[in-house]
């Protein structure tokens, strides 16, 4: 009887990882809300204390990631991210304690969120992007990359639609136990994975940790393809960012949506991620891989159209954030695949670590400006009108992307040829 599973699925080890990374984004999505639920519902927040939230989220990523991603080549991958989900649970883990002693404060808020992120951002993402390429082959990054991604959009569409139900039932602190629970089930199942990664350079072959972190900046800036994508990214990262900071704040406290009615909606745009991500080898091998990453930039502020545009809880409030979910999940999911793996195809082993750190550290100087306009013009013209300019950052990304050499890439990363990469 022939196996109903295919291609990578029949990868233990790849399997392995999955499941670890779809737990772990399961509870990191409806964690995602609960923090910011927590400042809102249970410490009363406002816009600037929602920006320093924000900023602890990603600050770290900008301030030490470049550190971070000459770690992660310098040693194995695996056991760095088995310590950062067990470090990330110790950390989350305080704040339903907190609560529960009614000691909670919006700085231990910004305490566990700065040093969460930094376990994330510095050293477990780098690893985790870094460690793909070393469990399957190059040609099947973009199906590798498909297959997390797809699983990662059901653990959003049930993450997000549980998360406003959770803050509801459990109260926001509540919700965050659960996100600090998965970390642990993440951690069981990367331990659990058996295949052998590449030696790290020995100890005598190692250079000046600033001499590494040059290097991995040196690659980034002599690779069109890379410093195209770093371009992009950096103005998502800016827009998407004010959106971030402010969505909650408005959705919930000036338009009056409840969380669960908002973890209903927000779940839509799981669902249409998820088909993105199922759809997105078809998609690729059919169409212009570069023209594929254009559009797929181009959806993201037509989408975010809807949120300014839902003034009011109604039909017609609703309609605008449903199809606001439709439009830029799609868009955004193609763009994450498409961009990692080629960053992953063009990039060694041996640098894989201190590329993506570099691309990181990029987005987070992105995001942190934009976090910092969210919170000055969302306490000055008003949280509306800086979503509204937060749609006008996020098109430059597409326009950027239309006049580089990326929109000209005619296949997938699996067969990009030595010339596209420096040597």
């Amino acid at each position: 009887m022939p196996s109903r599973f295919r291609g990578l699925w029949l990868h233990a080890d790849f399997r392995r990882l999955w499941a670890g990374s779809t737990i772990s984004i399961f509870g990191t999505m409806v964690g995602m809300g609960a923090l910011a639920y927590t400042a809102i519902l249970e410490l009363d927040a406002g816009a600037w204390e929602l920006a320093v939230l924000s900023g602890c989220s990603f600050v770290p990523g900008f301030s030490f990631g470049l550190f971070g991603g000459a770690l992660v080549d310098r040693f194995h991958r695996r056991p760095i991210m088995i310590a950062c989900d067990i470090g990330r649970f110790a950390l989350l883990a305080t704040i339903p304690v907190a609560a529960v002693l009614d000691v909670l404060t919006i700085g231990q808020l910004w305490i566990v969120a700065f040093l969460a992120t930094t376990l994330t951002d510095c050293l477990f993402n780098p690893s985790y992007e870094a460690y793909l390429p070393t469990l399957i082959e190059k040609d099947q990054l973009l199906e590798g990359n498909s297959k997390l991604t797809a699983t990662a959009s059901v653990a959003e569409f049930s993450g997000f639609s549980v998360s406003g139900w959770l803050v509801q039932l459990l109260r926001a602190p509540g919700a965050v136990a659960i996100d600090a629970i998965s970390y642990l089930a993440s951690a069981f199942f990367i331990w659990r994975i058996k295949t052998p990664e590449p030696p790290p350079k020995p100890l005598h072959e190692r250079r000046h940790i600033f001499h590494e972190i040059h290097e991995g900046l040196s690659y980034v800036a002599r690779s069109s393809l890379l410093r195209s994508l770093a371009a992009a990214d950096v103005f998502l990262a800016f827009g998407t960012r004010m959106v971030g900071v402010l969505f909650l704040l408005y959705l919930n406290e000036e338009v009056g949506f409840s969380p669960g009615v908002l973890g209903m909606i927000f779940a839509v745009g799981g669902i249409s991620s998820l088909m993105s991500s199922l759809l997105a080898q078809r998609i690729t091998a059919r169409w212009h891989f570069g023209t594929v990453m254009v559009v797929a930039l181009a959806l993201v502020p037509i989408g975010g159209l809807g949120m300014p545009l839902a003034s009011s809880v109604s039909l017609m409030g609703v309609a605008f954030l449903v199809a606001a979910q439709l439009i830029t999940d799609p868009g955004w999911t193609l763009w994450e695949i498409m961009k990692i793996s080629v960053r992953q195809g063009v990039t060694p082993d041996h640098i894989q670590g201190r590329m993506n750190s570099t691309m990181r550290f990029l987005e987070f100087a992105g995001a942190s400006a934009g976090a910092a306009l969210a919170g000055i013009l969302g306490s000055t013209i008003g949280v509306r009108e800086t979503l509204w300019v937060s749609v006008v950052i996020t098109a430059l990304p597409a326009v950027v992307l239309l006049i580089s050499p990326v929109s000209r890439l005619s296949h997938p990363p699996g067969h990009i040829t030595p010339a596209d990469s420096p040597s």
